[in-house]
């Protein structure tokens, strides 16, 4: 008889702790419930050296017939067999990876196969996983319930689990397998993660270096060093990937710089012995510094001169050679060519090096090519969005010269309609014959309806409540629907809108809005505290109409009826001239000003105007490139009782700086000239003709650094009280001013901003930081009739009538021995005004200002500090915006 029952003490001490091992990477297999599977045993010597197979039975096995397992094996009955054709006997079931056990007796040729088969998996448990979910695990387990276990496939999830940590820079991840012996020889599996921290790039070694700084050099590459200020940035984790980019971007350095013969000779990155961070080396040869020689360009296309394309290359004999600049001019070049019409013309550099000289010459030559023709646009991709609404923003059709100016136009437009992903291209095609191309464009859809609800707090409106429903590509055809309900403690505001594009299939836009919009207008008591003044109440439409005039022009038409009610409150701002009884309706300016008092009322604005644009942006929504600028005007008096003419002229330019730096330049400027003829208030005193509602207003947000209608024409009140002299003096309580911002005839803003790229962690969170520059004034108005000294308000107790104060704080009647027997109490004290901030001296303020899509909503924080201001001006240093969807 042939066994291995004498091995089973040691080898299954040795197999409880190795069942499994077999990675480096993975800790020893732990057994719970049942004896670990035992590797296959050699033979025993059996009781003859040879024989012939008398009888074959199998025993143990619970699922196998017993002649599946006989067909693993060579042995047959009545044929011979050796020692050595029963050892392999047993390796042949031990690598079916069915059996936990085997063994084989031999009793005069009567061969018995025992078996214990290995269990079937119940269900397979992961634990210990945070940082990765089970739904990124799973799909690379192989294992699965109700399958045969087998080391082998444990063993293989083990390596898949670990390396999907290694990709998320998580060396030190361990993986332990464990196994769960159940009854009817099941087992669950029992995956036990530890994910340990992110593997950062502790340092960055340099070697060889000797024309630029490791600083420097380290700047280039996007690979960093992990330090406390770069907690946004996902740069400081491990990426082999990124080993090898970094090795191109430091090529890429030096040979802009002139080291035409720089190389990485070896880059490592080396574990640290705890296994939380790595260490990598560079070592470099930089070379020497090469200038360029003789550059020239030599054409084989008719059209294409070469010795006119000589003159315009940008680089010149004994500059330091760049490669970059070579690049950039073989893409100009071919763009050049394609501007003519030769969509496939090849321009091949050919350098000529120097070694003794150190000098790089270059002849650019332009293959001879077939002028080329449009002969099909092809769109895919767009599931929802109609074929025409992406074609009618092609500035090619079937059948044109090729012209890639054109093309890159019509990639730009396509890319500002917002209806798909960012990073569109219009890729370029052989067509049927030499002299076709096909341009094919990918789209990606993104959704372009929004259903929202939302709430927040905003420095600027205090508490916040809107819904909003817009579709900016209805039923596919490019049209957008929108309509709006916002909700404030000092705005609320109903509104829908339609645009319809091309209407009727023309290049004619056609749209428009009808409104209700409620303000309570207010002042700042102690630019803390607010007081609402006027109450203006808006109903109206707009219809609008554009045409093109040329590719970057166009002329925008709209006419809009208004219908508006400003309001004061009369227990606050009225007054009894003559103390007869009830409240008259009568304005008291005294109370609130003859600029407030002049505003109240209902009047009609019936109004048309346009808009002259010229837009050479590359996107309308996020542009990096190009300029808009727009010239409005709006005549008000085609019926109605309000008549001016409101001038608006205002542009920007986008310029990218490199790197993902996108500077721009911004500036605006209006005036409104009234129609009306003279205008007094209702004391007989002039007042400017040109409305308080109608005049343009400046501060937060158009400016930061300063408060909402923080900048220009405004009256102050200082309350009165008397010293330790009995002299009236200007108060300094918190209720000792108020403040109100009249806005003004004539303004003018302008501001410079760039925008600051991150990391792709940072861009993930949505963090797009800028810095700023703002400036602008507002002023232009009539001076109003302000108040030097007033006595102060009285109020009747008891009807309630108003009237000036006798003296200094001291109403009709008042018995100054007792009070108490007094008619009148003293509503307002004593007070005077002061007209501030009419001039067009610029206010300027600099800061930071950050965009985030929190998990909150939107979040925008702008720190700003203003640099110039002049009396009677509100600054602001802070100002936010936050709101949340749901």
């Amino acid at each position: 008889m042939m066994s291995s029952n004498r091995q089973r003490p040691v080898v299954a001490a040795l197999l409880a702790t190795t069942m499994i091992a077999g990675l480096s990477a993975v800790p020893a297999y732990a057994q719970q419930s049942a004896p670990a599977p035992a590797a296959p045993p050699v033979a025993a010597p059996a009781a003859a050296p040879a024989g012939t197979v008398r009888s074959l039975t199998v025993s143990g096995q619970q699922r196998l017939e017993p002649d599946t397992v006989l067909s693993y094996t060579k042995l047959r009955l009545g044929q011979p067999f050796t020692q050595e054709s029963l050892d392999q006997a047993l390796r042949d079931l031990y690598e079916t990876e069915l059996f936990a056990d085997v063994q084989i007796r031999n009793d005069n040729g009567a061969l018995t196969i025992e078996v214990k088969e290995n269990p079937v998996i119940n269900r397979i448990v992961l634990e210990g996983n945070k940082r990765l979910k089970e739904e990124k695990i799973r799909p690379e387990i192989k294992l699965a319930p109700r399958q045969i276990y087998t080391r082998s496939k444990v063993r293989a999830d083990v390596a898949r689990i670990i390396e999907l940590y290694r990709r998320q820079g998580r060396f030190a991840a361990t993986v332990e397998p464990k196994m769960v012996q159940l009854d009817q020889n099941r087992v669950d599996i029992v995956f036990e993660i530890s994910e340990g921290p992110k593997s950062k790039v502790r340092q960055i070694n340099i070697i060889g270096n000797e024309k630029f700084g490791d600083g420097e050099l380290r700047s280039q590459m996007v690979t960093k060093q992990s330090r406390w200020f770069r907690i946004f940035s996902s740069g400081t984790s491990y990426d082999p990937d990124r080993l090898a980019y970094d090795q191109q971007k430091l090529r890429q350095f030096y040979l802009t710089e002139g080291y035409a013969d720089f190389r990485v000779t070896s880059a490592v990155a080396e574990l640290t012995p705890d296994k939380q961070d790595f260490i990598i080396t560079y070592v470099v040869e930089e070379g020497d510094r090469y200038k360029f020689g003789d550059v020239k360009v030599e054409s084989d296309i008719r059209d294409l001169s070469g010795d006119s394309l000589t003159k315009m290359l940008p680089m010149k004999k004994g500059a330091w050679y760049n490669a970059k600049q070579v690049e950039d001019t073989v893409d100009t070049l071919s763009e050049t060519a394609g501007l003519f019409g030769y969509a496939f013309a090849d321009v091949q550099p050919d350098f000529q090096r120097d070694k003794d000289t150190l000098t790089m010459g270059i002849n650019f030559r332009i293959a001879n090519a077939p002028r080329v023709y449009v002969e099909r646009v092809d769109i895919n991709g767009n599931t929802l969005t109609q074929d025409k609404v992406v074609r009618r923003e092609f500035r090619l059709a079937e059948g044109d010269a090729f012209n890639s100016f054109l093309v890159k136009r019509s990639k730009d437009r396509i890319n500002s309609l917002g209806f798909f992903q960012e990073k569109l291209e219009v890729e370029q095609k052989p067509g049927s014959a030499p002299d076709r191309i096909v341009l094919e464009t990918n789209v990606q859809e993104k959704s372009t309806g929004e259903l929202s609800l939302s709430a927040g707090f905003s420095s600027l409106e205090r508490f916040i409540v809107s819904a909003s429903i817009t579709q900016r590509n209805f039923r596919g055809k490019g049209q957008e629907l929108r309509t709006s309900v916002n909700w404030s403690s000092y705005s609320k505001s109903v509104e829908l809108g339609f645009t319809e594009p091309y209407f009727m299939d023309k290049n004619i836009a056609l749209g428009g809005d009808i409104y209700r919009r409620d303000l309570n207008s207010f002042r700042y008591l102690n630019n803390n505290d607010r007081d609402t003044t006027y109450e203006q109440t808006t109903t109206g439409f707009q219809i609008r109409a554009g045409v093109p005039i040329t590719e970057y022009m166009s002329l925008a038409l709209r006419y809009s009826l208004n219908l508006d009610d400003v309001t004061l409150d009369k227990d606050t701002y009225y007054s009894d001239p003559d103390g007869s009884g009830p409240l008259e309706s009568q304005c008291d300016p005294l109370l609130a000003g003859r600029y407030l008092c002049d505003a109240i009322g209902k009047r009609t604005t019936s109004s048309i105007g346009y808009s002259l644009i010229y837009d050479t942006r590359d996107n309308r929504i996020r542009p990096t490139r190009g300029h808009n600028i727009v010239l409005s005007q709006d005549f008000a008096g085609l019926g109605g009782s309000v008549k001016y003419v409101r001038t608006r002229l205002n542009g920007s330019k986008y310029w990218p700086l490199g790197g993902g730096f996108i500077f721009s330049l911004s500036g605006e400027g209006g005036y409104i000239h009234s129609l009306e003829g003279e205008r007094r208030d209702a004391s007989g005193d002039l007042v400017d003709k040109v409305r308080l509602t109608d005049r343009f207003f400046l501060g937060e947000p158009q400016i930061r650094g300063f408060d909402i209608r923080g900048i220009g024409p405004r009256v102050k009140r200082f309350y009165l009280t008397k010293d330790a002299d009995g002299n009236y003096v200007r108060g300094s309580g918190s209720n000792s001013v108020s403040d109100d911002a009249l806005g003004g005839k004539i303004y003018y803003m302008a501001r410079a901003e760039v925008e600051i790229p991150l990391g792709s962690g940072a861009r993930e969170m949505g963090l797009r930081p800028s810095i700023f520059v703002d400036a602008g004034a507002v002023a232009g108005l009539k001076n109003p009739s302000v108040i030097s000294h007033s006595p102060g308000v009285c109020a009747n107790n008891t009807t309630g009538a108003r009237t000036p104060a006798v003296s200094d704080g001291v109403c009709p009647g008042d018995n100054i021995t007792d009070p108490t027997q007094n008619t009148h109490s003293l509503l307002i004290g004593p007070f005077e005004e002061e007209y501030l901030g009419d001039t067009l001296k610029p206010r300027v303020s600099v800061g930071f200002g950050v965009n985030w899509n929190s998990p909150f909503g939107p979040f925008r924080i702008d720190i700003a500090k203003a640099l110039l201001k002049e009396p009677g001006d509100d600054t602001k240093l802070i100002t936010f915006n936050v709101g949340t969807q749901f």
